[in-house]
């Protein structure tokens, strides 16, 4: 029983709700930024370069064939438009993020300045000369 509580108060601690949030939202905004790149940004980039779509793009290195036996072979085939497209997708994903971490971070340094104590007032030259008095009394004469 006591491992059981121990892992509820793990599991319900604000760290760990917080990074479930984070990865729910991060999977959704990975969406988003798929379909942003698959449907917004490449159809435009690919007609600019002569109508060609990324995702088409693949090196054969051994075309499809039908074996002796009658069964096809599947071509073999690197589609580096595919990676193309994920390297895009990171990119705009990670600029993204870069955004977001340098706004926070702005945020945070605004909070502190804001909550940074002010600096003590100078004490008043009454205060000043008491102090004087007081230190040379001290001396040993």
């Amino acid at each position: 029983m006591g491992m059981i509580s121990e892992f509820k108060e793990f599991a319900m601690r604000g760290n760990v709700i917080d990074l479930a949030v984070g990865v729910v939202i991060g999977a959704a905004f990975g969406k988003i930024v798929t379909s942003l790149v698959d449907n917004i940004i490449m159809p435009p980039l690919g007609w600019l370069i002569g109508n060609v779509d990324f995702s088409d793009l693949a090196w054969t290195l051994s075309p499809a064939r039908v074996a002796a036996d009658g069964t096809e072979i599947p071509a073999v085939v690197v589609g580096y438009g595919v990676f193309l497209n994920t390297v895009i997708q990171f990119l705009i994903v990670a600029f993204a993020i870069f955004l977001l971490v340098k706004g926070v971070n702005r945020l945070a340094r605004k909070k502190k300045e804001e909550e940074a104590p002010a600096a003590p007032a100078e004490p008043s030259e009454e205060v000043v000369l008491l102090r004087q008095i007081r230190d040379s009394l001290q001396q040993p004469r």
